[in-house]
């Protein structure tokens, strides 16, 4: 699989809010998205973790259905961290052949001195279909040398085709461990979702 290493003078391109090009953000449907800016949850509160013996995984979707219910602090830190490595999502996606992709923030958390930690043994599966990475584009340095110290972490956004139902429950893999824990984030979505909707109501006069 290839890498994309992050282009730091790479454009903040909102057509890439979606995580692929401007025409498939035209094709969404606008009343899928969640107004930005009046979310309330934290990171953990969405992301999915799996353990071994010897590292912790935790995966983010970037999608802007989900990361708009993130309080927006939260949200607006996801964004930026997405957007400032939109050409390399645009390089890696059309490298796999693919004009838009799902991504996922991963961070490998290390629990043991020199922990090796494999990249692609992380897949999702949805429906009886098995996702794998399309492309992987490293956010911490030195991310190719596959190694932790305790307490270190490494971290990337992965590229996967874009048929991921992310609205729906899916399984996260690490090799023979998996974490059924979206279904359970699915339910403080949805929550949040009709809360979100309801803080954005425009005051009624007195």
């Amino acid at each position: 699989m290839k890498r994309y290493w992050p282009s730091w003078t790479s454009a903040l391109c909102a057509a890439l809010i979606a995580c692929g090009p401007a025409h498939q953000a035209a094709a969404q449907d606008a009343t899928d998205l969640p107004p930005a800016g009046f979310g309330s949850l934290r990171q953990d509160q969405i992301g999915i973790r799996l353990s071994t013996p010897v590292l912790s995984v935790r995966v983010v979707p970037l999608d802007e259905r989900v990361t708009r219910l993130l309080a927006p602090d939260a949200y607006r830190s996801l964004r930026d961290m997405r957007q400032s490595r939109a050409d390399d999502i645009v390089r890696a996606a059309r490298a796999a052949g693919h004009d838009s992709v799902a991504a996922f923030m991963v961070t490998f958390f290390g629990l043991q001195p020199s922990v090796r930690f494999n990249p692609d043994d992380l897949y999702i599966s949805s429906q009886n279909i098995t996702y794998r990475p399309i492309g992987i584009v490293p956010i911490t340095p030195r991310w190719s040398e596959n190694l932790l110290e305790q307490r270190q972490q490494a971290a990337a956004i992965y590229l996967f085709e874009a048929g991921i139902p992310i609205l729906r429950p899916f399984t996260l893999f690490y090799g023979v461990q998996s974490s059924e824990a979206w279904s359970q984030a699915l339910q403080q979505l949805n929550v949040e979702r009709a809360r979100v909707l309801a803080r954005a109501q425009p005051q009624q006069p007195q």
